[in-house]
């Protein structure tokens, strides 16, 4: 039955059925991550940085009540032009697919559509997590149980700064969740490859981290593998100015009563907007970087 939501594009169908190295892709990015046409240019830009290294990328999104593993180019302009499409995350999956609604996926839902279609690896921005405040507010994002649960490598660029990259740490190794960071000993957020927190572990070739990868999977062990990517110096903003902006951000965002699904879209714009786009080109910079190295280590799992 599962295979009646699932719409393959076929590039994707024939590199399944040929065992080729696969990236999953997000398509939030596209529709409520940046404006148009940046997000289109982006889009098109991180596929041509999978196809670079000798992967095929796969953008997942939801339409006509099917799951798309892979988008065509009029697909992808659909998706980043349209203003009425849902933000999907796994609780939203039954109701949008039922409905025929349009819908962009979030980290969660891409992985879980990810793993029905038999791919392995996934590049996204970076992660959700443990919101600020969360011990008031309960708010922690479906991303991290969903990694808990689905055998699908993530490549971001950390966790969003905008969260608690400490508590959200804590949680995935809570949850069971190896955290590696690709090349450096402290653990990324997003905009700059500095937190103030160790990475739990350090690898610094993609084989290795395919390694791990498999053996995770080949123990019975269920769930994901994070990798954080940081984003290159000569790309990455200053954190103590982001922080200022996040703060900023958050104020806003209260004093508007945005909750939910809605906070990370309108801090993101905010943000970009404060920093004259100066967050927006890093956050462009990072998710090419990170489907790169996904391609790298989607090679590696072949």
């Amino acid at each position: 039955m599962l295979n009646n939501y699932l719409q393959i594009l076929p590039e994707v169908k024939d590199a399944i059925n040929n065992n080729k190295p696969i990236v999953a892709l997000e398509s939030t990015i596209i529709s409520h991550g940046m404006p148009w046409p940046k997000n289109i240019e982006t889009a098109l830009a991180v596929e041509e940085a999978v196809r670079k290294e000798g992967a095929i990328p796969a953008t997942i999104a939801i339409m006509n009540g099917k799951c798309l593993v892979g988008l065509s180019t009029d697909d992808l302009n659909y998706f980043g032009k349209e203003k009425n499409i849902c933000k999907v995350s796994i609780r939203d999956l039954p109701y949008v697919i039922a409905n025929k609604i349009p819908g962009a996926t979030t980290v969660a839902a891409t992985m879980r559509i990810a793993a029905n279609a038999g791919i392995k690896i996934f590049a996204t921005g970076g992660i959700g997590g443990v919101h600020r405040g969360a011990q008031d507010s309960m708010d922690i994002s479906a991303d991290l149980t969903e990694m808990s649960n689905t055998n699908v490598a993530v490549v971001s660029a950390g966790v969003k700064s905008i969260l608690d990259i400490g508590l959200t740490l804590e949680y995935l190794e809570t949850m069971g969740i190896p955290v590696i960071t690709f090349g450096q000993d402290e653990f990324p957020s997003f905009y700059s490859s500095k937190s103030g927190f160790n990475s739990p572990l350090r690898i610094d070739h993609v084989y290795e981290i395919a390694k791990v990868c498999n053996t995770k999977w080949d123990l019975g062990l269920k769930g994901t593998v994070l990798i954080a990517n940081p984003l290159p110096s000569n790309k990455e903003v200053d954190p103590e100015l982001i922080e200022t902006y996040i703060k900023s951000a958050l104020a806003e965002a209260d004093k508007l009563s945005i909750t939910g699904k809605e906070v990370t879209p309108f801090l993101l714009k905010y943000i970009a907007t404060h920093s004259n786009g100066e967050s927006l080109d890093a956050n462009i910079s990072l998710i090419i970087n990170n489907a790169t190295l996904a391609a790298k280590i989607a090679v590696a799992l072949n």
